[in-house]
């Protein structure tokens, strides 16, 4: 069972994200432990003070260190040392490797700030890595903990009812997903592919890879230039751009897409 330790002054949130969908299903059959951790109850004042003026002058509190410090050492001693992690907009970008490697760990401690960040010092000393899921700030670390542990957390073998899920997922292989379908084969907005309802498992195949590298071509050019392309991907993609061109793609686009991809 994977453990994920949370210091946040927000516990009830993190506890709410974490009992629903996947990541709460995971919990239920034991192959997740979320726990969360709150400053305040570890502040050294009756008025539980976690945050201080930032030297220098300016807006906005900064978290304190000693607060921070004491909650971080309650986490290690009731469960050992653990990767620390901090959830900030300065970090290194969250991405599908990343949570890939997360997932294979026993044990992450996340750390989430307010206000208008941490006290320098406690990040040098306590914190082994900095993470950031978006180049946009948050009112907190809060819902950048609540995207890790929930991706992460689908990640646990059996979290997911079929497992084959995980493994064709945007990114999973440095490509976005393929579009998907389901009831009715007709509808006022369109058709199902017919590749879809051939039985043909290859051809099924064949069209799945050829939208999936369609689709990361038009939207996410810059996946496709680091894929490591086979001779039957180069030519599917090959396939793709030129249905593309000619109108009949199997992935929907707008006018910009084709302007600038056509």
């Amino acid at each position: 069972m994977m453990r994920i330790d949370v210091v946040t002054l927000f516990p009830d949130f993190i506890d709410g994200c974490a009992r629903i969908g996947v990541v709460g299903r995971a919990r239920e059959r034991g192959l997740l432990q979320v726990e969360t951790w709150n400053p305040r109850d570890f502040a050294e004042d009756s008025y539980r003070t976690v945050d201080g003026r930032t030297f220098g002058g300016g807006p906005g509190m900064v978290m304190m260190i000693d607060p921070l410090r004491a909650a971080l050492d309650a986490v290690r001693a009731a469960a050992g040392p653990a990767s620390t992690i901090c959830m900030s907009p300065q970090g290194a970008r969250l991405t599908q490797e990343k949570i890939e490697a997360f997932a294979r760990r026993e044990r992450l401690i996340l750390v989430c700030g307010r206000y208008e960040g941490i006290d320098e010092r406690f990040l040098a000393e306590a914190i082994d890595e900095e993470i950031s899921i978006g180049d946009y700030v948050l009112s907190g670390g809060e819902l950048a903990a609540a995207v890790l542990i929930d991706a992460v957390g689908r990640l646990q073998d059996g979290a997911l009812n079929d497992a084959q899920s995980a493994r064709e997922d945007s990114f999973s292989d440095g490509l976005l997903d393929c579009p998907h379908y389901t009831r009715p084969e007709r509808h006022e907005w369109g058709e199902v592919p017919s590749p879809l309802l051939s039985g043909d498992h290859a051809a099924i195949r064949r069209w799945r890879l050829k939208q999936s590298l369609g689709r990361t071509w038009l939207r996410r050019p810059d996946l496709l230039a680091r894929a490591r392309l086979d001779k039957e991907a180069r030519s599917l993609l090959e396939e793709f751009r030129a249905e593309h061109r000619a109108g009949i793609a199997g992935d929907k686009i707008g006018s910009a897409d084709r302007k600038q991809n056509g």
